[in-house]
């Protein structure tokens, strides 16, 4: 994610009955079971046979900044969603979600999605109906017949989503609706299991109102009539998190070419404004083949832009269809470099942070470091900054940002508000020191390699921190545990290899006229400014 409104522009200008469970949060191999979560729930035995279940209660994996996202005791292999738009977006839409999972911890006599974004109207278990409740931000499902560990699971809700609740997922636009799903809102949305450690394939259905376009992630499956209506369908080709789902509904045109080694690139943009943004669209291919040279081959099966009437504030990776305020892209406010640098940023989520998701969110600043990383060094060769000084200007400040929102890896939990200061300055340009600094210890030819390394190693699944300073160490050919661990762990941040002059200062200046070297972005309430 990149944070481009007031807070980006203001530095711009400045600068079963689970009465016990535990998660062991253990992937699936990519051999096997791709980013799983592998949950699992002891379950106490009944004293009598037809006793009454305990009341439902919100369940959780234990996240350390969303302790109640996520579920344990299955592994969701697939989601169906269909939405049915009637053209106003100011109305709930009538919603279909089927899910198909495996029970990894059964017996289980009843299990939770995370859903708190409409009205539930039936839910159905194995083609039978079951009883369901509202805990919480959760919905609590008691099927007919308890659920043995390793069987299949198939649930079909029947529900609303409604596009104008508060920190919901759905992003009203000028002529229709738009998905940002992250961090913690794709269940609000639609029923889910929603972590990034669960990561699943997806279908998408969209019928709505000739004269409308509806496009979704991933390949394009099908379009019918349906009375007045178009139907139309689209699938992803690779496992996805919860929070990279897009849909986009609106008077839209859907711009066609091919990218390096003929990968089908995709944008949509605005009836009437596709000549305005062609400059940055045609951008699109060599960016692509920019990162590949870096990152390695692309890991989906198309990219493109996604170019809303909107002002969010942030623009978004989402999965193979980026979302941007489409201002953003046209507008002359801002040198090239530093917008072109924002598409670079969401560009390189596809490899760190979609194919690779973070095991626990508190993994995100390899999401975010990598994409700052990237940022600053395709603005440095397009007329911005340098990489070093922006990594200088963001290590002056680090002190201040560990203290305000923790250690890159170690962020701190929701304060009494209870909103979490998860997008700020340490898990971008905080998180990029650290991979400067690990560049300055291996060297610049082992970095490359490991730049390379993680996103093969891991494609289409979740890792972990721990996973990444393993990897380290194993490039590099010295443990870098001891290394690491003070830099993404510390409550100050560490030396500098190579450069015993940078010093922490309480504020870093900037030049006039340009988007400051340290440029932080900081937003509240995860993807909410």
């Amino acid at each position: 994610m990149a944070l481009t409104a007031l807070a980006a522009r203001t530095a711009f200008l400045r600068s079963g009955t689970a009465l016990s469970r535990t998660y062991t949060g253990s992937p699936r191999s990519r051999a096997g079971r791709r980013g799983a979560i592998a949950g699992t729930v002891s379950v106490t035995a009944l004293a009598l046979v037809g006793a009454a279940l305990p009341a439902p209660r919100a369940a959780g994996i234990g996240d350390h900044l969303f302790p109640h996202l996520g579920n344990p005791g299955y592994d969701v292999r697939a989601y169906d969603l269909s939405f049915d738009y009637s053209g106003d977006n100011s109305k709930p839409l009538t919603a279909r979600t089927v899910i198909d999972a495996r029970v990894t911890a059964g017996p289980m006599e009843r299990f939770n999605l995370d859903f708190a974004g409409g009205d539930v109207r039936s839910v159905e278990v194995n083609g039978q109906p079951a009883e369901h409740a509202r805990v919480g931000e959760d919905l609590v499902v008691t099927p007919r017949n308890r659920l043995r560990d390793g069987a299949w699971l198939h649930v079909e809700v029947r529900h609303t989503s409604d596009p104008t609740i508060k920190n919901g997922g759905w992003v009203r636009t000028k002529d229709g609706l738009a998905m940002a799903n992250q961090a913690d809102a794709a269940h609000r949305v639609f029923p889910a299991n929603d972590h990034p450690a669960d990561k699943a394939m997806f279908t998408f259905r969209v019928r709505a109102p000739r004269g409308l376009t509806a496009v979704a992630g991933g390949l394009p499956a099908g379009r019918s009539r349906a009375g007045k209506d178009t139907v139309w369908t689209y699938r992803m080709g690779h496992p996805m998190a919860t929070e990279l789902a897009q849909v986009s509904i609106g008077r839209s045109t859907v711009v066609r070419s091919t990218g390096p080694h003929g990968l089908p690139l995709r944008h949509v943009v605005p009836v009437g404004k596709r000549e305005a943004l062609e400059p940055a669209l045609n951008e699109t291919s060599r960016q692509i083949a920019w990162m590949e040279r870096r990152a390695g081959e692309y890991p989906f099966e198309n990219y493109g832009l996604l170019a809303a009437e909107v002002a969010t504030g942030f623009e978004l990776e989402t999965q193979t269809l980026s979302l941007f305020e489409s201002e953003l892209l046209t507008s002359r406010k801002y040198p090239d470099w530093y917008r072109e640098s924002l598409m670079v940023h969401e560009l390189a989520h596809q490899w760190y942070g979609d194919s690779v998701s973070p095991r626990r969110w508190t993994d995100l600043w390899l999401n975010e470091g990598h994409a700052s990383w990237y940022e600053w060094a395709y603005a440095a060769e397009r007329g911005g900054f340098s990489v070093e000084e922006r990594a200088r200007a963001s290590y002056e400040q680090s002190d201040a940002w560990r203290k305000r929102y923790g250690p890159p890896a170690a962020l701190l939990p929701a304060r009494k508000s209870g909103k979490i200061q998860l997008f700020s300055p340490i898990v971008y340009n905080g998180s990029a020191v650290v991979l400067y600094a690990l560049r300055e210890r291996i060297g610049k030819e082992a970095f490359a390699r490991l730049e390379r390394a993680w996103p093969r190693r891991y494609r289409d699944s979740s890792a972990t921190t721990a996973d990444f300073i393993a990897l380290a160490s194993e490039i590099s050919g010295k443990d870098q545990s001891a290394f690491l661990k003070k830099w993404l762990y510390g409550k100050t941040t560490p030396p500098m290899p190579g450069h015993p002059d940078w010093t922490q200062k309480k504020q870093a200046t900037s030049r006039p006229g340009k988007a400051g070297p340290s440029a932080a972005r900081s937003v509240e309430s995860g993807h909410r400014p």
